[in-house]
This record gives C-alpha cells, sequence and structure tokens, in this order.
C-alpha cells in the first residue's frame, strides 16, 4: 500500500501494532501483508498519539527533538502560548505538543500562594483561568475591605479590584461602605405619657469608622442602631403629653442625637444626625385637632373684625368732633359728598329761586325737624 505524507505531517509506522520508526515527508510504501501500517498525523498543535504509549514515543529521538512535553505539578497550572500568544490554561498533567511550524511555551504559575499577582498572569488573560481556581473581589470607592486568609485578618483592601488563588486557601473579604449611611425607623407605634398612641418616623444618619474593630465585634450595626434608637425613642415619647410632644418635636430629636451619640463608640460609628420626620396621629385625635384648630382660627378672625370695627368707629368719632369744632372742614366734607352724588346722577333739575348750592344740599341732606 503506498502513502503520501506532506511536509506538515508525519507517520508512525507499526508492525503488529508495535512502533518501528517514524517516517516524514515524500512518498512510501507499506508492505500491509506483512502487518506493517501506517499512522499519519499533523505535526502542529497537540500530538496524537494513537494510543501509543508516550515513554515510546519519546524514546524516538526523531520525535523527541520535534515536540515540547509538558508536565503540570498538582501545585500548579499551565499559560499555553502558541508563538508568543496566549491561547489556553492548561490543568492536564501531562501533555505533548508539536514544536515545528508552531513554537509552544508552557508557563507554570503556581496556585498554592494567595494573591495573583501580574507577573503570573496578566491582567488582560486573568478570564482564561477557569473561576474555580481564584476569587475576584472588587472594593468600591468609599469602601474598605477587610481580607481574611483561612479565615484569619490578613489586611485591609482600598478602592480597586484583587486576584486571589483558593486551590489551596480558604479566601473572603468583608467590604464595608465608609460613606453616610441613612437608616429609618417608619410607623413606629409608641404611647404618650397621656395614653395616646402615636406613630413616629425617625430618621438617623451614620458612618462607619472603624471596620475591623466592627468586623469583631458587633454583626450587624444597621440593625443594632434600628433597635437602640426604637427603644430610645419609646422611652422618650413616654415622658411627654401628646401638646407637649407636638410642641417640642425639635427638642425630642435633639435628645435622641444626644443620646445616639454617646453609644457611637460602641457601635464603631459616627451618628451625623437624628430627627423626627412625621408625627402621625390617630383618626379620631386628627379629627379633634382640626376641630380645635378651626375653633382657635375662627376665634381669632373674630377679634380681628371687632378690632378693626373698634377702629372704624374710633375714626368717626374722630372726624365728627372735628367738623363740630371747625365749619370750614364741615363745608369741605359737604363739599365732597355734592361731589361724589353728582358723579352718579345723570341729570339734575333745579329750580329758579334760592342759590344753587344750597338747593344741592337740600337733595342730600334731609331737614332738621323745628
Amino acid at each position: 500500500m503506498k502513502y503520501t505524507i506532506r511536509e506538515q505531517q508525519c507517520g508512525y509506522l507499526l508492525k503488529d501494532g508495535v512502533l518501528q520508526k517514524l517516517l516524514f515527508a515524500g512518498k512510501h510504501s507499506v508492505a500491509a501483508w506483512r502487518g506493517y501500517e501506517l499512522k499519519v498525523v499533523d505535526m502542529m498543535g497537540k500530538v496524537e498519539t494513537h494510543e501509543l504509549p508516550v515513554e515510546i514515543l519519546m524514546a524516538q529521538p526523531e520525535f523527541k527533538s520535534r515536540v515540547v512535553r509538558v508536565r503540570i505539578p498538582d501545585s500548579c497550572i499551565g499559560l499555553h502560548l502558541v508563538n508568543g500568544i496566549y491561547q489556553e490554561v492548561l490543568l492536564d498533567g501531562d501533555a505533548l505538543y508539536w514544536n515545528v511550524f508552531e513554537e509552544h511555551e508552557v508557563r507554570l504559575v503556581d496556585v498554592t500562594g494567595t494573591e495573583m499577582r501580574a507577573e503570573q498572569v496578566p491582567p488582560m488573560y486573568r478570564h482564561l483561568i477557569p473561576t474555580r481556581m481564584y476569587r475576584r473581589m472588587v472594593v468600591g470607592e468609599g469602601e474598605l475591605g477587610l481580607l481574611y486568609i483561612d479565615n484569619r485578618f490578613e489586611k485591609q483592601l482600598n478602592a480597586g479590584t484583587y486576584y486571589y488563588w483558593i486551590y489551596a486557601h480558604e479566601v473572603s473579604c468583608k467590604v464595608f461602605n465608609l460613606k453616610l449611611q441613612q437608616l429609618e425607623i417608619s410607623g413606629q407605634e409608641i404611647l404618650t405619657a397621656d395614653k395616646v398612641g402615636i406613630r413616629l418616623n425617625i430618621l438617623c444618619s451614620y458612618r462607619i469608622t472603624d471596620p475591623l474593630r466592627l468586623s469583631r465585634t458587633v454583626e450587624n450595626v444597621g440593625n443594632l442602631l434600628y433597635a437602640r434608637l426604637q427603644l430610645l425613642a419609646r422611652e422618650q415619647v413616654g415622658r411627654y403629653r401628646l401638646d407637649e410632644l407636638l410642641a417640642q418635636k425639635e427638642e425630642l430629636g435633639r435628645m435622641l442625637h444626644q443620646q445616639m451619640t454617646e453609644l457611637q463608640e460602641e457601635y464603631c460609628v459616627e451618628v451625623q444626625s437624628v430627627g423626627v420626620k412625621d408625627i402621625i396621629l390617630p383618626g379620631e385625635i386628627r379629627e379633634i385637632m382640626n376641630t380645635v384648630l378651626v375653633a382657635e382660627k375662627k376665634a381669632q378672625a373674630n377679634v380681628i373684625m371687632r378690632r378693626e370695627e373698634v377702629a372704624s368707629t374710633r375714626s368717626l368719632l374722630n372726624t365728627a368732633r372735628l367738623m363740630e369744632e371747625n365749619q370750614i372742614l364741615y363745608h369741605l366734607k359737604e363739599l365732597e359728598y355734592l361731589e361724589r352724588i353728582c358723579d352718579k346722577v345723570g341729570s339734575i333739575s333745579l329750580g329758579g329761586g334760592g342759590n344753587v348750592l344750597e338747593q344741592l344740599k337740600g337733595l342730600a341732606l334731609p331737614k332738621k325737624e323745628g
């Protein structure tokens, strides 16, 4: 049987399943009737052994000089480069690559350490590594990360992206938000001193100051601040009657802020502000308060009306006294009223006798009875 082996190929010449030698480019005749067999393979990429033992192939000088053998320990992975370009990550323990028409290189990377360094794996090729072998941790701006390796605190991580091997270690990171945070207690039902049930909405703003001590002493600082502020609000509101509470809403907020400030060292936070957002009254109480408010406003309006009537009457009295004492002022006032009458009258008929002004005056002013 005749075979043609191309330039990029080679052949395994077998007799009765035993490797005899390697054949390269050219035309070859194989006596199949004598038990010979030829396996042709491409000399590119991974070596195809056709189930031949690797050690038998490596014993052939022509084969050994044309391949790269890769052995990857359990503690490493291999970065496979072809002609200087990253292709893949190798996890297999033993592999063969043809090194004839392509240049194959495998760089071993120790994964038993902790941090994945840039000189080990360039950032642009990290996506080639299986995610089960490393952990990516992101710490945002205004945050702080606490790195734990095998459940022991290692160091603090500032804003950035970090990669750590988890092949031989347990790696975790707790991220704390150092920005100003807001805690809201909504619809908290509380009894006042006069047994009126009200609902409070309270706002509290705080900032974490010591994440490391916080992680060692407090499990959930938000829940603890919520519960403590809730208890303090109940304690303070229970001392006020409803009227006092409504009048001293701002004072209640200041007292709660002062008490929370005294506790901030315990919770590793800095309390910025505490304020009472809303005081919500029951329906019956709201109706009563609205009725009282309407009555107060009506009373205020009546007082203003009476004050204006008194001022108007006093002004008229003063005007009358001045006209009584000064006849010229009296006549000027008469002329003013006559002018107003003439503005509103279309035509006026006057008799021939008497003074015109006296006749107009008689029309406007009633005659005095004897």
